[in-house]
């Protein structure tokens, strides 16, 4: 289960049973887990209704649209009502899940790594970049959160993102939208709960 998941999970109060896969030890390439991700990533979340029917989704961004579109009555809503504020929090959200997240995984760190590069150094410097740019987006959007006042779904993609961040040492000084908002982020539970 994903910090993004676990976040919107626990925003929406919703019963779960959690199964960890490490990607450290290979349990993602396990043929058991395979069958269900055939990418071998995660998330997987698994519902399964009173019925008996199984949903399987493999990408945590979906996984979180479903929430929203299956439970929109339970917790916040993670995407406003207003379509064009909607579309401000997707912005946002595919700066993370599309140019952050992607090139700094670790499966592209393993493969830079192996060619001889400097696969801390790449990862450091590609979430600067789209850290910056969330920031630019910021200065149009954001208030207490990333859009307007409210916890979206745009805040349940950043914070996972500038943990990664921390992790690698990105100087956020260059970012201090995005440090305000991860510091409030920071002080609400269901993010304290999801963190590593």
């Amino acid at each position: 289960c994903s910090a993004r998941l676990r976040i919107a999970l626990h925003l929406k109060n919703l019963p779960v049973k959690s199964t960890y896969i490490s990607l450290l030890d290979g349990s993602h390439k396990a043929a058991s887990y395979l069958e269900k991700n055939p990418c071998g990533t995660v998330p997987t979340l698994i519902i399964t209704t009173p019925a008996g029917k199984e949903t399987v989704i493999t990408q945590s961004i979906a996984a979180l649209e479903y929430l929203e579109d299956a439970y929109p009555q339970v917790g916040p809503a993670l995407l406003p009502k207003d379509v064009g504020e909607r579309a401000k929090v997707r912005e946002l959200v595919n700066i993370v899940a599309c140019d952050i997240q992607p090139p700094t995984n670790m499966n592209v760190l393993t493969t830079i790594g192996s060619l001889g590069g400097d696969k801390a150094g790449f990862a450091k410097k590609k979430m600067g970049e789209g850290l910056k740019a969330y920031e630019k987006l910021l200065e149009r959007y954001s208030g207490k959160y990333s859009v307007d006042d409210e916890i979206t779904m745009a805040d349940v993609v950043l914070q996972p993102a500038v943990w990664n961040a921390q992790r690698f040492g990105v100087d956020f000084s260059e970012t201090p939208l995005v440090k305000q908002v991860s510091d409030r982020l920071a002080e609400v539970e269901a993010f304290k709960k999801a963190h590593w």
